[in-house]
């Protein structure tokens, strides 16, 4: 019986269109009245449904959004991704992306939700939190974790409500240096650019300008003057290592709450081949989507521990050792009020599915593996870009991250990554230490983890330096033809010099057949 209906629901859908079939009810329903007798509830009920909802694919319901998606699965497929902040997720990952959860609305916390029906969705979260423990050796009497933040940005915007409050004082490394926006940038103006720094009052620590490294000693002596609620020990464009015992050393003695974004060094966390924040930190924040390989979204590490001075001298508080001795904190409820309903609704459910997935992955002997070829890329690729005469800033890397200082070659991010992008190699443009203008930053960021998801190894690394190394001869022969500073007369030479076409139409072809080689992780058609 249950035949017949989708029979007829298919004739009528075939006969009329999409588009026509959710307007001809009285038709389909005198049709469907001649096989009433023979169908129960049940199969009427799936006869109509399709005039709500279609069963159709993407293909059929909507061909423009379909060649999009393909189209875009083209380019990843054909380039050559770099952008430090992508990867690739898995089939299992995207499956759970697009499964039903992202049809549940959940506002609220576990077992203490505005809505009925979410039994399945809290053993889910329930799931979540504890592979994300799990996943970093975390004890959930001393620590817990919030997986319902739907980005980097609100996540640690969450911190610092639930924490420091309005125009409470925070510290985070200054954004030309390598820091993060949500970090409280501001411009050298005085202009405020992101939330962080319009209703928190921020104060940034910077990089010693002739190595590139933090300047901790300068960053005690302006906490000390400052007096932060909080300090951030988080980087965006930033490549080495960092001292988490001295950042806690400088945050007990201004008895400031210490935060690590580790969104981009998590995976390497992960895999036990980073010095974990863990130790030292009270907070920890990190996205899921960069080298954890999971979708968009953001955790929330807290201490559930307060820790205690156990003595004072000349005014400044220290600590028993890294951990120290604590109390209990209300840490927990803060940064979860502060997600919801400070910040956010109902959480995006198919993406905490989609974490915990990645979560497991990130747990295996093979994802280890994997951190360990993206170091072993990224120490090749820095050596080989400094073979062909590239300053490297700080002289190298020691996670999947490096910043290249153009400067030396009179050229900047912006006309080399756009001349990248040309060629189908995707990095970003960049602020190098003691830049004066983020309109014309002095480098280009590069990372390793996508292009590592795809399988390459040194060798292969070896051609990408060389393609980035091309790109920059083209870059400097188009600045040479422009003749201006601008960069409305650098396009235009792209767009209409023929000498100059020729040549990126050539190497793009090139970058086009070496990426297409090797395999994308993922759904197959999408």
């Amino acid at each position: 019986m249950r035949s017949i209906a989708v029979l007829l629901t298919r004739n009528c859908q075939s006969r009329l269109g999409s588009g026509a079939f959710n307007y001809a009810l009285p038709e389909i329903t005198a049709e469907a009245c001649s096989v009433s007798m023979l169908l129960g509830s049940c199969q009427i009920a799936l006869l109509f449904c399709c005039r709500f909802v279609s069963e159709m694919d993407l293909a059929s319901t909507d061909p423009e959004i379909f060649a999009l998606c393909k189209a875009e699965k083209k380019r990843q497929i054909c380039s050559l991704e770099l952008i430090a902040s992508e990867n690739f997720a898995s089939r299992a990952v995207l499956e759970a992306l697009s499964s039903c959860f992202s049809n549940k609305y959940s506002e609220g916390q576990v077992n203490a939700r505005y809505y009925g029906g979410n039994e399945v969705v809290d053993a889910m979260e329930l799931l979540c939190e504890s592979r994300a423990l799990a996943l970093f050796g975390l004890q959930d009497h001393e620590w817990g974790v919030n997986v319902q933040p739907l980005s980097g940005s609100p996540a640690n915007f969450a911190v610092y409500t639930g924490l420091v409050g309005p125009h409470g004082r925070i510290m985070g490394l200054d954004l030309p240096d390598g820091g993060h926006l949500t970090h409280g940038f501001q411009a050298p103006s005085g202009r405020k650019v992101s939330a962080t720094s319009l209703f928190f009052e921020s104060m940034p620590y910077k990089v010693d300008p002739n190595t590139g490294l933090i300047d901790y000693d300068q960053l005690a002596l302006t906490a000390r003057l400052f007096r932060p609620k909080l300090i951030i020990a988080g980087t965006s464009a930033y490549s080495r290592y960092l001292d988490y015992a001295r950042f806690r050393q400088i945050a007990d003695s201004v008895g400031a709450i210490l935060m690590a974004d580790m969104a981009h060094i998590c995976g390497l966390v992960a895999a036990g081949l980073h010095p974990s924040p863990f130790e030292y930190c009270d907070i920890v924040t990190t996205t899921t989507h960069k080298t954890l390989r999971g979708p968009r979204g953001a955790l929330i590490f807290y201490h559930k521990l307060a820790r205690i001075p156990t003595k004072i001298s000349n005014g400044v508080s220290s600590q028993n050792g890294a951990a120290g001795d604590r109390t209990s904190t209300d840490f927990e409820r803060r940064i979860n009020e502060a997600v919801f309903p400070g910040l956010q609704g109902g959480p995006h459910n198919n993406n905490i599915a989609a974490i915990a997935v990645a979560l497991q992955e990130a747990a295996t002997p093979e994802f280890r593996l994997y951190q360990k070829q993206i170091l072993a890329n990224m120490q090749h690729l820095c050596a080989e870009l400094t073979s062909l005469g590239y300053k490297i800033v700080t002289g190298g890397s020691d996670t999947h991250v490096c910043l290249v200082d153009l400067r030396p070659n009179k050229l900047d991010g912006s006309r080399v990554e756009r001349v990248l992008e040309l060629i189908g190699v995707a990095a970003n443009k960049n602020t190098c230490p003691g830049d004066v203008s983020a309109l014309r930053p002095g480098g280009i960021r590069l990372g390793t983890a996508a292009l590592t998801s795809r399988g390459l190894r040194e060798a292969e690394f070896t051609k990408v330096a060389e393609f980035i190394h091309r790109a920059v001869v083209l870059t400097r022969r188009a600045n040479e033809l422009s003749g201006s500073k601008l960069m409305k007369d650098f396009n235009a030479v792209l767009n209409d010099s023929s000498e100059i076409k020729d040549s990126l139409c050539a190497l793009k072809k090139e970058v086009e057949t070496f990426a297409s080689s090797f395999p994308m992780p993922g759904l197959s058609d999408m």
